[in-house]
């Protein structure tokens, strides 16, 4: 045990002497906890109920509505957003050529990882439908793996604006994001006020843009150096005051998730309510920012945020196929009807949640395992032979399918 302590106490120095001395330990730290979060979330919150036809998606917030308090720590896209904005202006700063060519590098980072899941899961789901799994069971699987996967688009485009975003930044510090926060009130004022039975059901889509974007551009203010610890008060008071008034005058829903059943949702599209805890969570992050980095000195707490960073895109593309790599063999030696608390019994009793948590270990070590092999798709492309492009051909159409049938085109 001594021996194993101490290999790690060397890989970890090794980690933190390779470690650049320009390099933000804080911000990465933050990237870290918030990406941490979406597994973790994702695996708490969501469930499943087993029946004849197969696996169906379930939610313990459906009979545990007190949960939904968890959703709100859980819920660290805003600090994803704030941090993604900030490493942004410092990759923005250093681009070697043209913006075309430093937006090419960076939507090319996105885009690799997210064509190799849905193409593995082409394939996967054609194997698993000759050896008789249930459709139901399928149409499951390609739901949740598709799911996390809207936040690549919607990170894609706000990256593109990333040149615009600087502007704006610099001419207005902070209060550049204020704009896209009253846009989304707006839209939620129209969508839940006096008039939202003359609104049509499509006018929510307007939030997804300004609601993501609100955070990333407070990341780019605060990289520009135009959003300091004043602003980040401001940001925590106003936020924190804003996310109560809307949950206790406005009666927004509480969960930051979506609850099967519920006429409201927080989540898809943003509502002002994610809006406002953004708001508060980035205050926070910046006013702990040099506190954290001096934690982050310490090479054993600094090692395992390296390697969560180094493999951020697999952690986000492939955590669904962890639990599905539990859930899907288990139905099937359930398709009797007997099912596993925790992982195949539906999500509606105490037992349920604390089985869930015993699962979790066992989600991490399979999303360890896909990963050490699923990291190679974040790795660049070869370029310039026919194989390497017939491959990418190849790889374009099964994620095509996959996409089609997982969106139930087909």
């Amino acid at each position: 045990m001594s021996s194993v302590r101490e290999n790690a106490r060397r890989l970890a120095a090794r980690i933190d002497a390779s470690t650049p001395a320009h390099r933000d330990r804080a911000v990465d730290g933050l990237r870290a906890v918030a990406l941490l979060a979406v597994p973790l979330g994702h695996w708490m919150l969501g469930g499943f109920r087993l029946d004849a036809d197969g696996l169906h998606n379930a939610s313990p917030l459906t009979v545990f509505g007190g949960l939904a308090p968890a959703s709100w720590v859980l819920q660290m896209l805003g600090i994803f957003f704030l941090v993604g904005g900030y490493a942004s202006v410092l990759s923005y700063r250093r681009r070697p050529s043209t913006t075309a060519a430093w937006l090419g590098g960076r939507l090319a980072r996105l885009g690799r990882p997210v064509l190799g899941v849905t193409a593995v899961w082409a394939v996967l789901l054609t194997v698993l439908s000759w050896l008789d799994v249930p459709g139901d069971t399928l149409r499951t699987a390609s739901t949740l793996v598709i799911q996390p996967l809207w936040f690549v688009g919607v990170y894609t485009v706000v990256t593109a604006l990333t040149p615009v975003c600087v502007t704006l930044a610099r001419r207005l510090g902070g209060w550049a994001a204020l704009p896209l926060l009253g846009s989304v009130a707006v839209v939620d004022f129209l969508r839940y006020g006096p008039y939202a039975e003359a609104v049509p059901s499509w006018l929510s889509v307007l939030n997804i843009l300004p609601g993501w974007l609100f955070a990333y551009q407070l990341g780019v203010s605060w990289g520009e150096g135009r959003l300091g610890r004043r602003g980040a008060r401001l940001l925590l008071i106003g936020g924190g005051a804003l996310f109560a008034v809307l949950l206790l005058v406005f009666h927004y829903p509480a969960s930051m998730v979506g609850v099967p059943g519920e006429a409201r949702t927080n989540s898809h599209p943003p509502s002002l309510l994610v809006v406002a805890l953004a708001a508060a969570q980035s205050g926070a992050a910046i006013l702990l920012r040099d506190r954290l980095g001096r934690l982050l000195r310490r090479p054993l707490l600094w090692a395992p945020v390296v390697v969560v960073n180094l493999s951020a895109m697999t952690i986000l593309c492939w955590h669904q196929s962890a639990m599905l790599a539990a859930a899907v063999p288990t139905s099937l030696a359930g398709a009797g009807g007997a099912t596993v608390v925790g992982l195949t019994a539906a999500p509606e009793t105490v037992g349920w949640l604390l089985a869930r948590v015993a699962w979790l270990p066992v989600f991490a070590g399979l999303l360890v395992l896909i990963a050490r092999y699923a990291r190679r798709f974040e790795a660049p492309w070869r370029t310039g032979t026919r194989a390497a492009r017939a491959r990418r051909a190849l790889a374009g159409l099964l994620a095509a399918g996959f996409a089609v049938f997982a969106l139930g085109l087909a």
